[in-house]
């Protein structure tokens, strides 16, 4: 007989997840806590006893004493097996009215597509199990929101860049990924790993990037809380560049072409005069550039960062933020890496890198793609709705809202 309990231990719900073939830190029990301006529940389903199926649930208060209820990267189950679906779903409906809730959306991590960048022809075929998924969905009354065509449709993304450990090492990246990696730490960039003392320096790094975008992003009291409510499974990963060492580098290689200059005579190829002026040409301007951010930023100047947080075997890549003052450097594509693999070496199967244009083009894509990630394709949004009176409504208001946010 299956039954259904609210409220069930946090121990009980992440052991479920993360035994899981589908672990995501969004149904972590934890990510609740990040979310504090939503009410939350965790729901176990059973049958004869043994858990079968879990969904940590964000509710959102609405005017009039109603509610939004969403489950991110959930419910958890074998939704292969029909029964088990169709009671999960009556069940949250059921649940559903209890909160008022005008309707439930739910985005499970499955994937319709999954297309690994580093095979020569990279192409994928639909994933006939997940299509026939959504056939059970939708006859036990989930409506779903199809295979959306912007980024901004959906409250997850729907595509996302995911780097496995199986098929990650530094030589089977692309070579222009290769051979920017190399230049950044040619060019003095070195990247280390930290916490909650990195985070100051992050923020401001945040805050150039939003200026660059010009979008809105969190501040720090956010990634403070992110970094303690993960205090074990959370880490910063940032580039510096050490000004005055990078500094007398240069001057090094400066003096070498002076002198290299002196020694030019009438009989000297002019092509070598050239590249002699060229160079000091070049050595002279990132020199006077670094002076003057040593005046105003100090010796050690971090350039760019990510926050990730690690749950069961997998890992995500949250946030990065980059000082385009120093994009000469290449920070962001060393540091990126410096963060999968990072992850690697603590036992993660794999880092996902957040979401990219659904059509597969722009700057989220362009730039993930360097990496040979897994682009993968999810299922996308379903709604069950609750109250039939309100729902047609309330999710074309809740659509519009949705729409004129994403423009700002």
């Amino acid at each position: 007989m299956y039954t259904y309990q609210v409220g069930i231990s946090a121990q009980e719900h992440d052991a479920f997840v993360k035994e899981s073939n589908q672990t995501n830190l969004l149904q972590s029990s934890n990510w609740a806590k990040i979310k504090d301006n939503w009410g939350n529940d965790r729901l176990g389903f059973y049958k004869d006893g043994k858990l079968l199926a879990v969904a940590s649930v964000l509710i959102q208060p609405l005017p009039l004493g109603f509610t939004l209820i969403y489950i991110p990267r959930g419910p958890i189950m074998n939704y292969n097996d029909k029964d088990l679906v169709n009671f999960v779903i009556k069940s949250l409906k059921k649940y559903g009215k209890t909160k008022r809730a005008l309707f439930i959306k739910f985005d499970p991590s499955l994937f319709l597509k999954q297309t690994n960048l580093s095979e020569k022809e990279a192409k994928s075929d639909d994933n006939f199990e997940t299509l026939s998924i959504i056939e059970t969905l939708t006859q036990v009354g989930a409506q779903w929101g199809g295979r959306t065509t912007d980024i901004s449709e959906n409250i997850q993304p729907r595509f996302q860049a995911n780097i496995y450990s199986k098929d990650f090492d530094f030589d089977s990246l692309p070579k222009k990924t290769k051979q920017s990696i190399k230049q950044s730490r040619n060019r003095g960039v070195v990247v280390e790993f930290g916490g909650a003392e990195f985070l100051p320096d992050f923020a401001e790094l945040m805050k150039k990037t939003e200026s660059r975008k010009g979008i809105h992003l969190r501040g720090l009291d956010y990634y403070q809380k992110l970094l303690a409510t993960y205090p074990d499974d959370s880490y910063v990963t940032m580039a510096f560049l050490n000004l005055p060492e990078r500094i007398a580098k240069l001057e090094t290689q400066k003096d070498k072409c002076l002198t290299e200059k002196a020694s030019f005579t009438e009989k000297t190829r002019q092509s070598k005069v050239d590249n002699n002026a060229k160079e000091l040409e070049r050595l002279e301007e990132e020199i006077a550039f670094l002076t003057s951010k040593l005046s105003q930023k100090g010796d050690k100047v971090p350039l760019a960062a990510t926050i990730s947080l690690n749950f069961g075997n997998t890992s995500e890549n949250i946030y990065a933020g980059m000082d385009d003052d120093f994009k000469r450097y290449l920070p962001a594509i060393n540091v990126w890496y410096e963060t999968a693999n990072h992850a690697f070496e603590k036992g993660i199967e794999w880092q996902n890198m957040g979401g990219v244009e659904n059509d597969l083009s722009g700057g989220l894509y362009n730039f993930k793609s360097k990496f040979n990630p897994t682009i993968e394709e999810f299922i996308g949004e379903f709604n069950i709705p609750v109250n039939p009176i309100l729902y047609r409504l309330s999710n074309l208001a809740y659509s519009i809202r949705k729409k004129l946010r994403s423009k700002h």
